[in-house]
């Protein structure tokens, strides 16, 4: 991650001064294909360019050309550095607009966004932000006291497991790859909730004890499905969030949590636990 971040950030001194043509840049997004998301229909439904997408998608003359953007959108904290290079040598603004679950932290993202664009905000998102609050509203019993140890994903690791702990959810570990300032007001929130073991994000081997000692329910991320199933553990899978930005992660998330809620009461049934 530190190699992509460097290498994104450098970008910026092949960059030169153009003129605007009213484009948008999408900054960090390594997997998944942007046409198909949730955050790219209202950018096309508003008639807003795509301009350069990096690191995927571009040639040397769109790096070179990135200037004629009117905003950035980065999806991924490693783009920030080159985005805030970007504001300060051609003064575009950027917008962070990561892969984010909370609705209000979505609608806010929507509306800086559009703001910066100088457009009308899209009529149908407030739709489709009441029809996230009604999923919470709808799955959060379900999920109350459920335990989890939360490992890698493709969500934003602290505003997402804020997220969960406001459901009422317990994250007993978080794995994570960095912590900065941005972090720290989630921080705080979860720590109104509860108080989770927090580590670096590592290979799954050195953390399976742990397993047996906190008896979680469930694991976000990456592991073996049969090996957590004999420990009465169901896997989220989250991969399919890698190609997704907007409200559709919000709903795409809880989908799976109360798929996985269901499986891993079943695996405990089945152990006696």
């Amino acid at each position: 991650m530190p190699g992509l971040e460097r290498t994104i950030t450098v970008c910026a001194e092949m960059m030169k001064s153009c003129d605007s043509d009213n484009s948008v840049n999408l900054l960090g997004q390594r997997m998944g294909d942007f046409a198909t998301t949730e955050l790219y229909a209202m950018l096309q439904k508003a008639g807003v360019k795509i301009g350069l997408q990096l690191p995927c998608g571009c040639s040397v003359d769109d790096i070179k050309n990135a200037a004629a953007a009117k905003v950035n959108i980065v999806v991924n904290d490693i783009a920030l550095p080159l985005a805030q290079k970007m504001q300060e040598k051609f003064g575009i603004p950027y917008v962070y607009f990561n892969k984010f679950v909370i609705p209000e932290k979505i609608y806010e993202a929507y509306k800086n966004l559009f703001g910066y664009l100088e457009l009308e905000l899209p009529g149908e998102l407030e739709g489709l932000y009441q029809n996230a609050r009604e999923k919470i509203e709808k799955n959060k019993g379900e999920l109350e006291g459920i335990t989890y140890i939360y490992g890698n994903t493709p969500y934003a690791v602290f505003e997402m497991n804020c997220f969960l702990s406001s459901l009422g959810m317990v994250p007993q570990v978080i794995q994570t790859n960095r912590y900065t300032e941005a972090d720290e007001p989630y921080a705080k929130e979860i720590l109104q909730y509860t108080d989770p073991y927090v580590c670096k994000a590592a290979n799954i081997a050195p953390l399976q004890y742990v397993y047996d000692v906190l008896s979680p329910y469930l694991y976000l991320g990456h592991e073996f499905g049969n090996r957590l199933r004999q420990k009465g553990i169901a896997i989220v899978h989250s991969d399919r969030a890698s190609g997704m930005l907007g409200f559709e992660v919000t709903g795409y998330l809880l989908q799976q949590l109360v798929k996985s809620v269901r499986e891993a009461k079943e695996y405990r049934k089945e152990l006696g636990l």
